[in-house]
């Protein structure tokens, strides 16, 4: 997420040129460069869309704004060049391009830190210029979000951070994603101009019980299409054996299928592995799943040309081999 402060360093007339020459390449959309150009605003939040880390950061930016008074211009990704900017990021993509031994610019602020999502960043961050700004005219701590809401909010960002910083450690938080995943639609604010009314009325226990919901159903869906599994052997015996099914016309309960295969090869002696096969787009695919972590997919994946982690992957499969795999 950057804030760039516009007004400190350019007046509304030549920034505005500047952006118009510039195209608007980064935007995301043509409303996005209008809306910037008729900002009057001192301060612009750009925030990376679809992403819940910045929409929060951005919400954070708004109600810092919102105490103190100030105008403020919120809009979806992009990057803007000379502005003064604030970079609030957790992604390890964005540390490898700074260089330690170069000074930055006046004008960019780097907050980086792989340990923090961005959005718990960001709270901290407008949390404590918030009380920098109040520290001669308030003898308490501002809060950016009433105490009775702050509880919540600050729970529901943390289990943003878990999945962003891919921990999975909270309780449900495989849940807590699913049950969140139906509000990416809503994140860009030129479309939606409620988001951040929206994210405020979020609740980290409504998210759970929805993915939980939709989990037990997929899951039920599932085992109606399990059938009678068959035995698969794994690079043609080389990984070992798994049960394995074709789930043609049901690729999008791969995962589901995978892991209670994963649980019924376990259970008759073989690897823990699940192999879902299903044809897509005339090309053949396995998706493999785990649930023990002594059975690593991603070698297998790997050595075919495919990807993923230990506990999921997939490749795709020539029909020829593939048949040496099942006969």
């Amino acid at each position: 997420m950057t804030m760039p402060r516009l007004s400190r360093l350019f007046p509304p007339p030549p920034w505005r040129q500047t952006l118009r020459c510039c195209g608007g390449r980064g935007f995301r959309s043509k409303a996005a460069l209008d809306a910037l150009a008729k900002a009057s605003a001192e301060s612009l939040v750009l925030y990376n869309y679809p992403s819940f880390a910045g929409a929060f950061g951005s919400l954070f930016a708004r109600l810092y704004h919102s105490h103190l008074c100030r105008p403020l211009l919120i809009l979806p990704f992009s990057s803007v060049h000379p502005f003064r900017v604030v970079v609030i990021d957790h992604h390890k993509s964005a540390l490898l391009k700074v260089d330690p031994g170069e000074d930055c610019p006046r004008n960019l602020h780097l907050h980086l830190d792989t340990n923090k999502s961005s959005a718990v960043a960001a709270y901290d961050y407008f949390t404590q210029q918030l009380n920098t700004e109040n520290s001669a005219e308030q003898q308490e701590k501002m809060c950016l979000i009433n105490g009775e809401d702050a509880a919540r909010i600050l729970m529901l960002i943390k289990y943003i951070e878990d999945a962003n910083l891919r921990k999975w450690e909270l309780p449900d938080i495989r849940a807590f994603n699913i049950g969140i995943r139906p509000m990416f639609a809503k994140l860009n604010c030129v479309t939606n101009p409620y988001i951040f009314d929206q994210l405020l009325k979020l609740n980290p226990a409504d998210l759970i019980a929805k993915g939980s919901s939709i989990i037990k159903s997929r899951q039920d869906a599932a085992k109606k299409l399990l059938g009678k599994p068959f035995k698969i052997r794994l690079g043609k015996g080389f990984y070992g054996n798994c049960l394995g099914i074709r789930a043609d016309g049901n690729s999008n309960l791969a995962d589901e299928i995978g892991k209670e295969l994963s649980i019924r090869s376990a259970a008759a002696g073989l690897r823990p592995i699940g192999a879902v096969v299903y044809m897509q787009r005339g090309i053949l695919k396995m998706c493999l799943r785990s649930t023990d972590s002594k059975a690593d997919t991603s070698e297998i994946a790997k050595a075919y040309g495919g990807g993923g982690n230990s506990f999921s992957s997939s490749f795709t499969i020539k029909m020829d081999e593939y048949n040496k795999w099942v006969s």
